[in-house]
C-alpha cells in the first residue's frame, strides 16, 4: 500500500474553526440593510428637526407664544362631567387628564359592548331561524351605511328632545330616574370593603383563567368538555363576596333625589355620554358582525360536519370547534374596528361631550397654543391605539392554532 501519511489533508477537518469574517462587509446584505436604515432614520430626523425649527422661527417672528409651559397654568374653565374631580383653578394638564379619562370611558366600555353585540350578530347570521338571520342582516346593512356622525346626532336629539322634563322624569321608585338630564341611579359610597371586593374579583378572575386553561387541556386530551363559563362566573362572584365580607360588608348608597330643577345625588349618565356610547357601539358592531361572519365562514364545512358527527349541539359546536378556528381570521380585522371606535370617539365634540378633543379646543382658544394642543391630542390617541394593538397582538398569538 502507498504511504499517504506525508500527504497533506485535502478535506479540512470538521473541527476546523470557520473562516473569520470582517466586522463589516459591503457585500453583506445585512450590513447594507443596516446602513440604508440608518440613512433613512437620519433623513427623517433631519426633516423633523427642520420642520420644528422653521415652525418655531415663524411663530417667534409673528409674536406667537410657543411651548408647553401653559400646562401648569390655571385652566379657568369647568368640565361638565369628570370622574377624577376637576375645578377651574386647577392647571391645564389636569383638564387634559380629565378629558382623557372621559375618552377612555367611551372607548373601553364601547369596545366591550361592541364585541358582545357584534359577535352575537355575526353568529346570528348563521342561525337556522330565517327571522333571526333577516334581523341580523337588516341591522348590519342599516347601521353600517349611515355615517357615524349622523347617528350620534340622532341619539342626542332623541335624548334631549323626546325624554320628559326633570320634574316629570320617568322613575322606578326612588332608585332610577330617566329625563332630559340623562339617567340617574344609586352609587356606592366607596369604603374598604369595596376595595377588597375588587381585589377579590381580580383574584377570582385569575383562578378562573387558570381553570379555563385546565379545562381546555382536559378537553384536548379526553374530548370531554367541562363547564367553563358558569364556573368562571362563580369563582369571580365568590372572590367579590369574600372580599366584601372581609371588609365589613358595607351597604351605604348615595341615592338620587328628585328636585324641581334637577336630580341630585347618586350616579348619572349624561345624554351626551349616552349618545356617543350608543352611537359608536351600534355603528361599530355592524362592522364587527361582518368580521365575525367572515371568520366563521372561513372554517371549512367539514369541521361543522365532524362536530355534528360527534353529537355536539349547534351552540357547543360553534363555541368549541368553529369559533376557536375562526379567531385567527377574526382578530386582525377586529383590532382595526377597536381602533376605529377609539378614534371615532373624537366626534363626541359634536354633541358637547367633554372628551380630550373638546378640552383641547377650549385650551387652544384660551391660550392660542394650537400646535401644542394638537400634539397632545395626537400623542394621546397614538398611545391608546398602540396599547390596543399591543394587547390584541398578544391575544392573537395566544389564540393562534398551534401546529404539531
Amino acid at each position: 500500500m502507498p504511504d499517504t501519511s506525508s500527504k497533506p489533508d485535502l478535506i479540512p477537518s470538521r473541527d476546523a474553526p470557520p473562516p473569520k469574517r470582517s466586522a463589516f462587509s459591503w457585500s453583506s446584505k445585512r450590513a447594507r440593510g443596516m446602513v440604508y436604515q440608518a440613512m433613512v432614520l437620519g433623513l427623517i430626523a433631519f426633516m423633523v428637526w427642520l420642520l420644528v425649527t422653521n415652525t418655531l422661527g415663524n411663530m417667534k417672528a409673528r409674536g406667537i407664544q410657543s411651548g408647553f409651559d401653559f400646562l401648569m397654568q390655571p385652566a379657568g374653565f369647568d368640565i361638565g362631567e369628570e370622574w377624577i374631580g376637576f375645578e377651574s383653578i386647577q392647571p391645564y394638564w389636569r383638564a387634559f387628564l380629565a378629558g382623557t379619562v372621559n375618552t377612555l370611558r367611551v372607548a373601553v366600555v364601547g369596545v366591550v359592548l361592541t364585541t358582545i353585540l357584534g359577535t352575537l350578530l355575526g353568529i346570528g347570521r348563521f342561525s337556522r331561524n330565517a327571522l333571526v338571520r333577516g334581523m341580523c342582516y337588516g341591522y348590519v346593512e342599516c347601521f353600517r351605511n349611515i355615517p357615524v356622525l349622523l347617528q350620534l346626532l340622532m341619539w342626542y336629539l332623541l335624548f334631549t328632545e323626546y325624554l320628559p322634563q326633570v320634574d316629570a322624569a320617568l322613575h322606578v321608585g326612588t332608585w332610577l330616574y330617566v329625563s332630559k338630564n340623562g339617567i340617574s341611579f344609586p352609587s356606592l359610597i366607596w369604603q374598604m370593603g369595596h376595595t377588597l371586593a375588587v381585589a377579590g374579583a381580580v383574584l377570582g378572575g385569575a383562578v378562573a383563567f387558570a381553570y379555563a386553561g385546565h379545562a381546555r387541556k382536559t378537553f384536548e386530551k379526553t374530548g370531554r368538555p367541562k363547564p367553563v363559563l358558569g364556573v368562571s362566573l362563580a369563582l369571580v362572584f365568590a372572590g367579590v363576596l369574600l372580599g366584601w365580607l372581609a371588609g365589613g360588608a358595607p351597604m351605604a348608597w348615595n341615592m338620587p333625589k328628585l328636585t324641581e330643577t334637577q336630580v341630585e345625588g347618586g350616579g348619572a349618565l349624561s345624554p351626551e355620554y349616552l349618545a356617543v356610547l350608543i352611537g359608536l357601539v351600534l355603528y361599530t358592531s355592524a362592522f364587527v358582525a361582518e368580521v365575525v361572519r367572515g371568520g366563521i365562514a372561513s372554517v371549512s364545512l367539514g369541521q361543522h360536519e365532524a362536530s355534528a358527527s360527534l353529537g355536539l349541539p349547534q351552540g357547543l359546536s360553534m363555541r368549541l370547534v368553529v369559533l376557536p378556528q375562526a379567531l385567527r381570521v377574526i382578530i386582525p380585522p377586529m383590532t382595526n374596528q377597536f381602533l376605529n371606535l377609539t378614534k371615532n370617539s373624537s366626534l363626541a365634540v359634536a354633541v358637547g361631550y367633554p372628551d380630550v378633543v373638546s378640552i383641547a379646543n377650549t385650551s387652544l382658544n384660551q391660550t392660542g397654543r394650537a400646535v401644542e394642543c394638537i400634539v397632545i391630542i395626537m400623542a394621546i390617541y397614538l398611545t391608546t391605539s398602540l396599547l390596543t394593538s399591543a394587547f390584541m397582538n398578544w391575544f392573537n398569538v395566544r389564540a393562534a392554532i398551534k401546529e404539531r
